[in-house]
């Protein structure tokens, strides 16, 4: 069960670490300079006649 152990160990120290690096870099992805224009056409896509199917 030594295998259990060390994955057990790296899960606890390190796999939290990178998911927390994850967290934030993702939580802070919309507010990068430049992104405004992005997010302002991605909230009001579903409104464009463009895209519409029906």
């Amino acid at each position: 069960m030594n295998d259990y152990d060390t994955l057990r160990h790296f899960a606890d120290s390190w796999g939290l670490v990178f998911m927390t690096i994850v967290f934030v870099v993702l939580v802070a992805w919309p507010f990068l300079p430049g992104s405004r224009e992005r997010n302002n056409a991605a909230a009001t896509m579903i409104f464009d006649e463009e895209h519409d199917d029906g």
